[in-house]
């Protein structure tokens, strides 16, 4: 399959001329009068090279790279520039650029560099591959990430895997904190004993203390036979205790007592068993502010905290999101054996864009819904819930864009509730259904989309 360039030069005759020349070698080349229209091209179509001038109205190359560095990190960069600006290209390549090459351009450098760019960006890629392969597969439990807050937590969670002291693992719903409580327990010594998850939010106040501790037969109403609680469930590996914000005061005091003598007393017994055992606690509450209320014990606070996981929200480590969403749709094509070609530099803009109030968690809720919907291409803008029903918040101050964007994205609207159908689209438009058209064309909106495919033959 031929590599795709996009070359960026508003000098047509040098544009021109590289394309042709590239075009010879048996490249597809795209071609782009500024860093603006190179811009909007990455938005829609991944290319394998970008070949830009530096200087140039509009949208300059240093601004391009920086962009390009957002959509599509790996894909290279080769800044041209005059002998005179050679400090133009030293900061190209401070922003990530693969090479540069001095105007005039002798064609032959040209396609070295080139070649040389696309062998690495590919060897980058699969490297990538690779990397993701062995995230999806490893014994960190899917913790996907390669930002600083994430090697941080990463270097802690080995040195916690070799000891058996308590872990408070805080942060937003969604951050993964029962991911990073496996992560701990399966790194260490504790790899071949139990692990047992609970979520003291989903267990009636009357029950809790049966389910953590026991209970002999006869207890109470309904307990006709003995139950082993969890701590006993868990011993000799790892207890973790999602929600521990819910524990009534009065389970609180039994809990600590349990974690400083190591001994539970199941319900309706009175004799003390010994347990051994990692506890894991995590919160998405404030449980210094609930200590202050009088809402969570302080020294049971002090009993779970020796040692604190902070976890950041997506929002703290966006540059983690690529990452993220090529594990996320590697495991959901994998278990639904689907056919998806990556994500569009759109999409990826998109799902960089967005808040992510539900973080991780959404994010791969998210994919996994584009999965189903990207059957045999690319995931798309227009598979993302939250990419079509309005304008972005990251359209720039240009109103000439932002127009552009707002009548894209409510074409895109219009042909959804109309599934979409193109000539019902253009009769709630106003338009006819040609101006429709050329409004796809205008506007880069596949015009294949849907569900219409035999409708756009018949009537094309």
């Amino acid at each position: 399959m031929s590599k795709s360039i996009l070359v960026v030069d508003d000098e047509q005759v040098l544009r021109e001329s590289l394309a042709e020349l590239l075009e010879d070698e048996g490249y597809d080349v795209l071609q782009a009068e500024d860093g603006q229209a190179a811009y909007d091209r990455l938005l829609e179509q991944p290319v394998d090279l970008v070949l830009t001038d530096v200087r140039m109205p509009n949208v300059d190359g240093l601004s391009l790279l920086g962009h390009l560095q957002k959509l599509a990190p790996e894909t290279p960069a080769i800044v041209l520039t005059a002998y005179g600006t050679v400090q133009s290209a030293v900061e190209a390549m401070q922003l990530g650029a693969f090479d540069y090459l001095l105007k005039p351009v002798n064609f032959d450098d040209v396609l070295v560099k080139v070649q040389r760019a696309l062998t690495v960006g590919e060897m980058s890629q699969n490297q990538k591959l690779m990397t993701e392969q062995l995230a999806a597969d490893s014994t960190f439990h899917n913790l996907v990430g390669d930002s600083q807050p994430m090697l941080k937590l990463f270097d802690i969670v080995k040195k916690l895997a070799t000891v058996k002291s308590s872990v408070l693992i805080v942060g937003e719903s969604g951050t993964g904190k029962e991911l990073f409580a496996k992560a701990i327990h399966y790194n260490g010594s504790t790899r071949n004993q139990p692990f047992v998850a609970v979520n003291c939010g989903a267990i009636p106040d009357s029950l809790i203390e049966s389910e953590l501790f026991g209970h002999r037969r006869g207890a109470f109403t309904g307990a006709l036979r003995d139950k082993v609680g969890y701590f006993e469930a868990a011993h000799s590996g790892t207890l973790f205790l999602d929600e521990i914000s819910t524990l009534p005061l009065s389970v609180q005091s039994s809990l600590l007592r349990a974690l400083e003598e190591r001994v539970v007393v199941p319900v309706g017994d009175t004799k003390p068993r010994p347990v051994e055992l990692r506890v894991i606690a995590a919160s998405n509450k404030d449980l210094e502010r609930m200590v202050r209320d009088g809402e969570f014990r302080e020294d049971l606070l002090y009993r779970l905290n020796v040692v604190k996981l902070e976890l950041p929200s997506l929002r703290e480590r966006k540059e983690d999101i690529p990452l993220l969403v090529h594990h996320f749709l590697e495991k959901y094509t994998r278990e639904m054996n689907k056919q998806v070609d990556g994500v569009t530099n759109g999409a990826m803009r998109a799902l960089l864009n967005h808040r992510w109030p539900g973080n991780v968690r959404e994010l791969e809720n998210v994919i996994e819904r584009a999965v189903i919907f990207a059957e045999g291409r690319q995931v798309s803008v227009e598979d993302l819930p939250f990419a079509t029903g309005g304008i972005s918040d990251d359209v720039g101050e240009d109103l000439k864009e932002a127009m552009r964007q707002f009548e894209r994205q409510h074409i895109l609207l219009s042909l959804k509730r109309h599934n979409y159908d193109k000539a019902a689209t253009a009769t709630c438009l106003g338009i006819g259904v040609s101006s429709l058209y050329r409004k796809l064309e205008e506007l880069d909106i596949p015009k294949r989309i849907g569900s219409d495919d035999g409708a756009e033959q018949t009537s094309s």
